[in-house]
């Protein structure tokens, strides 16, 4: 049960009502997290502000999951795994790769360096060796790419956090259980 006000999409005004008409526009519905997030503007607004510049970015669509699968399994965060498992299924990826990608791994060299990098930022605080950034260089990711590793590190863990304070509920098909 959420722990923090629920902003259904008829109470939303401004810009957060403008945000939620995107959102039923591009989702056909205000999905949970963001009937949380919209009890602040400025909250609503970063993740969008965010999530759309990420979006943009030169990261493929699978490591973007990679990503966000990994940290959010790290993090416990069942409804960013769930909703991610959704995304990456729409987008084509089989059970094995996304349970893969929860588990910390990928049978593809290139994104299981990707996975093993981000998991070092995670365990380290960002303080990673020079081996570890030249490692995903070397695996064929520019600079430009490392940069939004650590960006899509920081939105996978704001919504990780943000779900756990509101105890959002789940408007996802529930991920299998890893245990």
């Amino acid at each position: 049960m959420p722990r923090l006000n629920v902003v259904e999409a008829d109470q939303a005004t401004g810009n957060v009502k403008e945000i939620y008409d995107g959102y039923e526009e591009k989702l056909g519905r205000v999905i949970n997290i963001f009937k949380g997030l919209g009890n602040s503007e400025a909250a609503l607004t970063a993740y969008k502000a965010m999530s759309g510049a990420l979006a943009a970015g030169d990261l493929s669509t699978e490591d973007r999951e990679a990503i966000y699968l990994a940290v959010s399994e790290k993090n416990k965060c069942s409804y960013c795994v769930s909703a991610h498992t959704m995304i990456a299924k729409g987008a084509g990826m089989n059970e094995d790769q996304i349970l893969e990608f929860r588990l910390g791994r990928s049978s593809d060299k290139k994104l299981n360096t990707l996975i093993e990098f981000t998991l070092k930022v995670i365990e380290t605080n960002g303080v990673v060796a020079d081996a570890d950034i030249q490692g995903v260089r070397d695996a064929g990711y520019t600079d430009g790419q490392i940069a939004e590793v650590v960006a899509y590190i920081s939105l996978a863990t704001y919504t990780n956090l943000f779900n756990h304070v509101f105890d959002t509920e789940l408007d996802f098909p529930q991920a299998a259980s890893l245990g």
